[in-house]
């Protein structure tokens, strides 16, 4: 220790010897130390460390929503699902929806209220619409049943009455009008959707309210007498946004016409809906339509049928992805009387025909008929012409035997190869049923179109190398898959319209007064319909108007109506505004004598034409039963002139 203080070396000596004055002595380190110099940050060196943080925060907020979104859609979709005893009783009674195959709703809309703190029916169901969704031809049908109509009324499996098909909600609740309806048209139903009055208003609202076209004026106020003794309701004429309130009296009115016109605006109403949504979609907006619906709506859906928050997801997207022109209304032909409703067999026939294999194609084919063109590539050879080969690709035993009987069925050439063993594909491991066609030969793939509509869940291709030999020299050959059930649908009901010279008149004199008159209130050149409908004259009741559309942009409204048709109020719509949910995804945009038109049709008809000229749009709006031809339209569409 002493030597060890002699040398300088330990805990109370000062800093000499090795350096420490630590005991034991530490080893000497081969590390130097340095001090880095302070910098002084700049301004865009804060600002950047200021941005990285904020967008580490926000990144954690935008997860943090999602998945507080997520939760929450999957807690709102456990709460629409069948929570009552109405609605559990009438899910039993609905089909198991298939993979890959089309589903079919049923929509009521009753009149129930709530009463001290109970849901009591008033009546029978106000609404009822089948709505269906084909993932097959990307499209949606929507099939009104008026509520007058006459049908044999069941419940709990018996036959209860005859009488009007609303009876059936009044008579038996949910489980009696989903019995009804199934037997009266023979389909399977996979899901029960119930809305109330309040939820209607209340998911109107929480969307914001909802764009859509009022033909004319409706108007009515309730003070008693027996001439007014039915809901309140006060709507101008023109493109506008209505609240929830004002919605319910528009899509339930039918006082002054008829309950046939009330179910075309009901589905007019559902397509404005859907295209608002689809156009104008926000996950907020989405939160506060689920959180309306949750309280107000509820789905009942078959028992073993699969996740009801998956199905109300995929169907959701699917609708929201939806080509344009691929949303159908259906309403049943010929319904006559007053109280009670009637329709043919063949008529009711024809109507679930056409709602369960609408013609996708039909708005494309009503173009070509209506410009003088052949839709090129769209109109499929007749079945006679074609030739078809079936071959089996899944190993089922009797697959391709059925397919081709079926595709005989409808018509088609079948080619049946003398050697059993040419008749199966070189493996058995499709899944998807695969129609290929030959090239070379004319219209084969609009051949092969046609026949993959018919089979459903099926892929269209070009014929490969290596099944030329098995082909046989066919125009198509279809390969049978997995997911073939051994039948095939029928065929589309083709409803292109003939061509037809338009029914018009020119008679500027409708209208040119009333627009001279208002052309100082509007900021735009307004336009004069010269051309209209021959049995169409200027409305006595709001002729026009000139009305803020959007709360910035100015508009101007012409109403006509068509002394033909009960429900003929036609319009013509003028603004500049060029945002409107109406104006979005026309079916096809045609130049005509240097004008440039977008045209929107409802499957083969003719809804709107649209000029665009100068900045301004200017609308022939169809009536809400399109009954002016689309000849027509198109010629009042071309007529209209600038107001000198």
């Amino acid at each position: 220790m002493r030597t060890t203080l002699k040398r300088g070396i330990g805990r109370s000596t000062a800093v000499n010897g090795n350096g420490h004055s630590v005991l034991p002595p530490t080893i000497l380190s081969t590390v130097n130390r340095y001090q880095q110099p302070h910098v002084q940050r700049t301004l865009w060196r804060r600002a950047g460390r200021f941005f990285l943080w904020l967008g580490v925060v926000l990144s954690s907020l935008a997860l943090a929503s999602a998945a507080g979104a997520y939760l929450y859609f999957h807690e709102s979709i456990a709460a629409i699902g069948a929570h009552s005893k109405d609605v559990k009783l009438a899910s039993k009674h609905l089909d198991i929806p298939l993979p890959h195959e089309p589903v079919t709703a049923l929509i009521l809309g009753s009149d129930a209220r709530l009463i001290n703190g109970k849901w009591v029916v008033n009546g029978g169901s106000d609404t009822i619409i089948l709505l269906r969704a084909d993932p097959i031809t990307q499209s949606i049908s929507m099939l009104s049943i008026p509520r007058d109509y006459n049908a044999t009324i069941w419940c709990k499996g018996q036959i209860i009455g005859q009488g009007k098909v609303n009876s059936a909600y009044a008579r038996c609740n949910s489980e009696g009008s989903l019995e009804t309806v199934k037997h009266l048209t023979g389909l399977p139903i996979n899901y029960l959707v119930t809305v109330n009055l309040r939820g209607f208003k209340k998911i109107v609202d929480e969307v914001g309210g909802v764009w859509i076209d009022v033909d004319h004026r409706y108007y009515n106020h309730n003070n008693g007498s027996a001439a007014t003794n039915y809901a309140d309701i006060d709507l101008q004429p023109g493109y506008q946004k209505l609240d929830g309130t004002q919605a319910l009296a528009y899509v339930r009115f039918r006082h002054t016409d008829s309950d046939l016109v009330r179910n075309i605006r009901q589905q007019a109403f559902i397509k404005a809906l859907k295209q608002q949504i689809s156009t104008h979609l926000s996950v907020f907006t989405m939160l506060r339509v689920v959180g309306a619906i949750t309280h107000n709506v509820e789905v009942g859906s078959p028992t073993n049928g699969g996740s009801l928050e998956s199905a109300v997801r995929s169907w959701a997207l699917f609708a929201y992805g939806l080509p344009p022109g691929r949303f159908f209304q259906t309403k049943i032909q010929n319904v006559t009387g007053y109280s009670l409703l009637t329709a043919s067999q063949t008529d009711l026939a024809n109507a679930i025909q056409q709602f369960t294999t609408p013609d996708v194609q039909s708005s494309q084919k009503a173009v070509a008929v209506t410009f003088g063109r052949k839709a090129a590539g769209l109109t499929a050879p007749p079945p006679s012409s074609v030739t078809v080969n079936v071959l089996n690709g899944n190993g089922v035993i009797g697959s391709a035997t059925n397919a081709g009987f079926a595709l005989a069925q409808h018509g088609y050439k079948l080619i049946v190869p003398s050697n059993p063993a040419d008749r199966n594909a070189p493996t058995f491991d499709y899944f998807r049923t695969k129609v290929y066609y030959d090239r070379t030969q004319a219209k084969a793939h609009a051949g092969a179109l046609a026949i993959a509509k018919l089979i459903g869940d099926s892929d269209v291709e070009q014929l490969p190398a290596e099944l030329v030999g098995q082909a046989q020299g066919s125009m198509v050959t279809v390969v049978v898959g997995s997911t073939f059930k051994g039948t095939i649908a029928p065929a589309p009901v083709d409803q292109t319209p003939k061509k037809a010279p338009p029914t018009i008149r020119t008679d500027p004199s409708q209208s040119l007064t009333l627009l001279r008159q208002e052309r100082r209130h509007v900021p735009f050149r307004l336009m004069v319909p010269t051309v209209i409908d021959n049995s169409s004259y200027i409305d006595t009741t709001t002729p026009i108007r000139v009305y803020d559309i959007n709360g910035t942009d100015r508009a101007l409204r012409l109403t006509f109506y068509d002394r033909a048709h009960l429900d003929g109020y036609w319009g013509v719509e003028e603004t500049r505004w060029t945002g409107a949910p109406a104006l979005q995804q026309p079916t096809v945009v045609r130049r005509i004598a240097g004008r440039e038109y977008d045209l929107f049709y409802n499957g083969p008809h003719l809804h709107m034409a649209v000029l665009r000229w100068r900045g301004t749009t200017y609308w022939i709006v169809n009536t809400l039963d399109d009954s002016l031809s689309n000849e027509t339209m198109l010629a009042i569409a071309k007529g209209l002139q600038p107001l000198r």
